[in-house]
């Protein structure tokens, strides 16, 4: 089963409440109020989202988190490889991986394909997309033929 942590549900999550909100900064108790988050987890989240230069802080009484970047610039791609790391489906999909079917393996170039497929996918789906009630993501190939629409 693919799934992904709880860590990075609820980063997408507080990055989706902050884009949706008319604010700029957010302290980390309000968005724990506001999601249902722990506060201890909510923390690391933030620490990590600021590591990774997706959330910008300021110090002080009127600080706060808040989005370096456009809810419409940050794709759910950008926040999966925070708590992720690269979208590797299948081992040989892993930057440096040696796989002992390499040499025998008739579908690691369709795999590398479908990783692909699926990389290009969270790409296409912004902060500001997740928030539109009405959002249907298209898939599509590479050539721009749309190959498959949710509902």
């Amino acid at each position: 089963m693919l799934r992904l942590t709880k860590l990075t549900d609820y980063g997408i999550l507080l990055m989706t409440h902050m884009a949706a909100s008319g604010k700029q900064l957010f302290t980390a108790a309000e968005l724990a109020e506001h999601t249902r988050i722990p506060m201890p987890t909510v923390s690391k989240i933030l620490q990590m989202l600021l590591h990774e230069h997706l959330l910008s802080s300021t110090r002080g009484a009127r600080g706060g988190y808040q989005l370096t970047r456009q809810a419409s610039e940050i794709n759910v791609r950008d926040v999966i490889n925070v708590f992720e790391g690269s979208i590797a489906l299948t081992e040989c999909n892993i930057e440096g991986s040696t796989c002992d079917q390499h040499d025998v393996c008739s579908t690691s170039n369709n795999w590398k394909r479908i990783n692909v497929a699926v990389a290009q996918a969270l790409e296409g789906i912004s902060l500001a997309d997740m928030n539109e009630q009405s959002f249907v993501p298209i898939f599509r190939l590479q050539r721009g033929i749309a190959i498959e629409e949710m509902h």
